[in-house]
């Protein structure tokens, strides 16, 4: 059994409350040739030759575009060395570009600076330095930030002035939100099982072990607008909950990296279980993108997984894979790079990324089972058949 179909069995066994650890298979493309030695006079001479990493181009992801929408790949929670990542800004936008990317956000903390490159005074900094590099590489950048206080972490996307938001104390998180929204700015809670909180203050909240929820005061900031989306799958962790709080609150679910080290260390090079946003946007511009994500217009794409609301992962799908009948067979093709595990008759088949496959079809066949594709908490996509 395939690591995807295992990870997809288990899959089934996590209730509302669980997180689920993903584990990337790492991987780097490169040859190298051991040193020789060469006996010389009772002296060995070294050769020392050099390591050759194989040249690769940048990744291509390929996506159909979903009626009038363009399917646009992006990462929005990434972290510099202006804050607490590992790498500068414009080493982010590389790696971006690298990865088959066609949008990012720079989201240093708002809240700590590394000092030693900023004084603490300018959180605009990071975004500035990369976009140089996004505007040579052709790649989009939103100007963003990481908000967070010891109780909640919340990206902020599109914003015009990040220092306005810095310039608040941390506490007052939802004062801070506010200030995003009135830049026009898109708000996003990020990785909701966090439990770094004081278990013996108000207001106590998530402690190590205790089922995640939607919290009363992320509820209030829900209903009084400053919050857009979930954080639906970050780095290697997948919250099957989420789905549930999305549809409840038409919140959009979103797929981040979370990055700090370098991409290489963390996830090898062009790895396709890399974390991605999917974005169903008019045109590829800056705010055509700002534009989906207000209109939740997003599918979380990580681990080999789809996942989003019903409406657009099945217009997805329908766009990814062509379905043909033929007398006694259905035959798939995916026009995509998205992978597909399709359950028809109680068979199970991998319909692999650009690939075909064709399954026996009965007359009792009356639905095709995603189960790679998520419609809600541990609920496959089915599409009808004809």
């Amino acid at each position: 059994m395939s690591d995807r179909r295992h990870f997809l069995k288990q899959l089934a066994l996590f209730g509302a409350a669980a997180t689920t650890p993903v584990t990337f298979a790492l991987g780097q493309n490169e040859t190298s040739q051991v040193p020789t030695m060469e006996h010389s006079d009772g002296a060995f001479v070294v050769s020392h030759r050099q390591i050759l990493r194989t040249p690769a181009p940048p990744r291509k992801i390929t996506i159909p575009d979903v009626g009038e929408y363009q399917v646009l790949k992006g990462d929005f929670h990434m972290h510099t060395y202006f804050s607490d990542g590992q790498v500068m800004p414009k080493d982010r936008v590389l790696e971006a570009v690298d990865n088959g990317l066609d949008v990012i956000a720079v989201t240093d903390h708002l809240e700590s600076q590394n000092k030693e490159l900023t004084n603490g005074a300018d959180r605009n900094r990071s975004y500035e330095l990369a976009k140089a590099e996004a505007d040579a590489k052709k790649l989009i950048l939103v100007r963003a930030g990481e908000i967070a206080t010891s109780e909640w972490h919340f990206n902020t996307l599109f914003l015009q002035d990040a220092n306005a938001i810095a310039s608040v104390d941390r506490n007052e998180w939802q004062k801070r939100l506010a200030i995003s929204v009135e830049q026009g700015g898109f708000n996003h809670w990020n990785h909701p099982n966090w439990i770094d909180r004081t278990p013996d203050t108000a207001p106590f909240g998530l402690k190590s072990g205790e089922p995640m929820r939607f919290f009363d005061e992320i509820e209030e900031a829900f209903k009084n607008g400053l919050l857009h989306g979930i954080e639906i799958f970050n780095g290697s962790t997948y919250y099957p909950i989420v789905s549930q709080w999305c549809e409840e609150r038409n919140l959009a679910p979103i797929s981040n990296t979370d990055i700090h080290g370098t991409d290489w260390a963390v996830y090898g090079h062009q790895n396709p279980f890399r974390p991605m946003t999917l974005l169903l946007a008019k045109e590829r511009s800056h705010d055509s993108i700002k534009e989906a994500f207000f209109a939740r217009r997003t599918v979380a794409f990580a681990a080999g997984m789809i996942i989003g609301s019903r409406e657009w992962v099945e217009k997805l799908f329908m766009s990814c894979v062509t379905m043909t009948v033929k007398p006694g067979i259905l035959e798939l093709k995916n026009n995509s790079d998205i992978p597909c595990v399709v359950q028809a008759g109680g068979a199970s088949r991998e319909l692999s990324a650009l690939g075909t496959v064709s399954i026996y079809r009965s007359d009792s066949l009356k639905k095709l089972t995603v189960g790679n594709w998520l419609v809600g908490m541990n609920q496959p996509l089915e599409i009808a058949l004809g």
